[in-house]
């Protein structure tokens, strides 16, 4: 198995999912994480990531981190400071428009979105409401395209497009998609060598769908156009990421592979979950596992079933333990004094 990894962990694109895997296999093979000097869940985003922002980082004595997945803004220069060469560099990508649909109500506090009564009004006349120089203008235009290191606002010419394209696939082995969540954790499976239960897991950090807004056509043409690089971006990469299934693994097997993830989820539902699903944040119990509500958004969680052994009761609740409780505890243990 490979446990050099770094993960560029895209806004609102599933990827808190994909951080409690990596939480999970890095607690189960005692692997260190690259924290946020002071703990917190972001490497100072949204500046440019520097190796100096990783708690236990030196460049006098380099150590290198098994894993990098908290929010940053991409560097690679720097990353390569506080991780292995052989790392392993991955990240996953959403459909814009159901990313800024996400983002407008996850980020409604944010100058660009606060004063807009809906997306719709936003994007009838988007530079009155948007200003390239606020702080927090990014959550409101090319997104992904501003996680990857690049600027948001930059011109969309073919050259440009390209020119960001190459970069991404010089720098990443794998990018996944968040619209094909399961085949995405088949294809980081086998790039990994891990095994299936490493890469089981239950939707985290979801919205409560009565937050979620259906769009018109003209609304999501209208997202298209006001986030073209990360249109770009999301389209050539879906299309490499089927044409590596298709050379990888096939259709047909990636269908049985699915098949076994979801049925695997499936049983761990049952073994762990009241209801076998996720229930609004009033309706959590354990308030420990009350993820952290947001904006707009309703944050869902879950609640689990009562009377598991010791061993299986810690296993479940691995996997629902929100990404800020997660990232503390190993924070609080990879860090732990030594000699109290």
């Amino acid at each position: 198995p490979k446990t050099d990894i770094v993960f560029l962990k895209v806004h609102k694109s599933a990827s808190s999912t994909v951080m409690n895997v990596l939480f999970r296999f890095g607690e189960m093979h005692n692997l260190t994480f690259a924290f946020p000097i002071g703990g917190g869940n972001q490497l100072f985003y949204p500046h440019h990531f520097l190796a100096r922002f990783v708690k236990g980082f030196s460049p006098r004595s380099p150590q290198r981190f098994n894993i990098l997945c908290h929010h940053m803004r991409f560097l690679q220069p720097e990353v390569q400071k506080v991780v292995s060469s052989s790392a392993i560099y991955f990240s996953i990508l959403r459909n814009p428009v159901q990313l800024m649909e996400s983002s407008f109500a996850y980020y409604k506090g944010t100058s660009a979105f606060s004063r807009a009564h809906s997306l719709e009004e936003f994007l009838s006349q988007p530079y009155h409401y948007y200003n390239p120089a606020d702080s927090d203008s990014h959550y409101a235009k090319n997104l992904m395209t501003f996680d990857f290191g690049f600027n948001p606002d930059g011109e969309v010419s073919a050259k440009r497009v390209q020119l960001m394209l190459k970069a991404i696939e010089a720098s990443f082995d794998l990018l996944l998609i968040s619209e094909y969540f399961d085949e995405s954790m088949v294809l980081l499976k086998e790039m990994l060598c891990w095994d299936l239960d490493s890469v089981v897991s239950f939707p985290l950090n979801i919205r409560d769908s009565s937050t979620k807004s259906p769009l018109s056509d003209t609304i999501m043409e209208k997202i298209k156009d006001w986030n073209r690089l990360d249109w770009e971006i999301y389209t050539h990469f879906n299309r490499t990421f089927w044409e590596k299934i298709d050379r990888d693994i096939g259709r047909e097997r990636m269908q049985q592979e699915v098949k076994a993830l979801r049925e695997r989820q499936a049983e761990l539902a049952r073994t762990c979950l009241q209801g076998m699903g996720s229930v609004a944040p009033k309706d959590i119990k354990d308030s420990s596992l009350r993820p952290l509500q947001h904006g707009n958004a309703k944050i869902l969680g879950y609640n689990l079933n009562q009377g598991l052994d010791k061993e299986t009761e810690r296993m479940c609740r691995r996997l629902v333990t929100p990404e800020l409780q997660y990232s503390s505890a190993l924070y609080k243990k990879q860090f732990a004094q030594k000699h109290p």
